[in-house]
């Protein structure tokens, strides 16, 4: 009986290492990416963040894109319910992209599956998709957990670090930074225009109709979310035809 014991006692700590060492291997490209990512948010942000502001928006909202959109908008003196409005406008794919990780994690006790929601993001959610067996295997949560606090802590660490040299360097420097907002943006878009060509149609659109509210002097923050919305909502008859094919 002890024999049989220490037995299983050594392969659950066997299953639990490799799930450990799985998560931090596939993790690792994304804590690559996310560093500078996080340091350029940090610096943007400090122009009208504080530090700790700055680092506790990582740790609570944990959302690139919307932070940097955030920051912006705070920045430009918007209210608090724009950018609350914008940000779950901007992350309304999660609810997609939740579901459907929930669907892929049904083995995975309901107690962990809370917590790892929480890890989603585009690049955590796509690594999560393709090792979805991971999910059936006894430690196959700690492999998902370990993944996601790998990209968490690269994101609130590349931020806090950010947020430092925001302080430090020059002030003009600091401003050129605005222009990773643009790029993140442009980053995201370029993968899905390459597929389909009317994704950049919508994005045009959405920015046509974006600068024409701002022109009818409405406030950024609701022209960035009436534009986001009506700019989705054209999409669904643009793409349509992919789901008639």
């Amino acid at each position: 009986m002890q024999a049989n014991s220490a037995e299983n006692t050594t392969k659950m700590s066997s299953e639990l290492s490799a799930a450990i060492k799985s998560g931090l291997a596939k993790g690792f490209p994304i804590c690559l990416g996310y560093i500078p990512i996080a340091i350029a948010y940090g610096v943007l942000a400090a122009q009208s963040m504080t530090l700790f502001q700055l680092t506790a928006m990582s740790v609570l909202v944990f959302a690139g894109a919307s932070q940097f959109m955030g920051a912006k908008m705070i920045g430009a003196g918007n209210g608090l319910v724009e950018i609350v409005v914008a940000t779950f406008v901007l992350n309304f794919r999660h609810f997609v992209m939740s579901l459907s990780f929930m669907n892929k994690a049904r083995p995975v006790p309901f107690s962990w599956k809370v917590p790892l929601s929480l890890g989603l993001t585009d690049e955590t959610f796509a690594v999560s998709s393709l090792h979805g067996k991971e999910a059936k295997k006894p430690y196959g949560k700690v492999f998902f957990a370990t993944l996601m606090l790998l990209a968490y802590s690269a994101w609130v660490g590349g931020s806090f670090v950010g947020g430092l040299l925001g302080e430090l360097i020059p002030e003009q420097l600091s401003q050129s930074m605005n222009i990773a907002l643009y790029a993140m943006f442009i980053g995201l878009l370029v993968p899905s225009v390459k597929k389909e060509w009317r994704v950049g149609l919508i994005a045009i659109i959405s920015m046509i109709i974006n600068y024409a509210l701002i022109t009818l002097n409405m406030a950024e923050g609701w022209a960035i979310v009436l534009s986001t919305i009506m700019g989705g909502s054209l999409g669904i008859f643009l793409l349509k035809g992919d789901d008639d094919k």
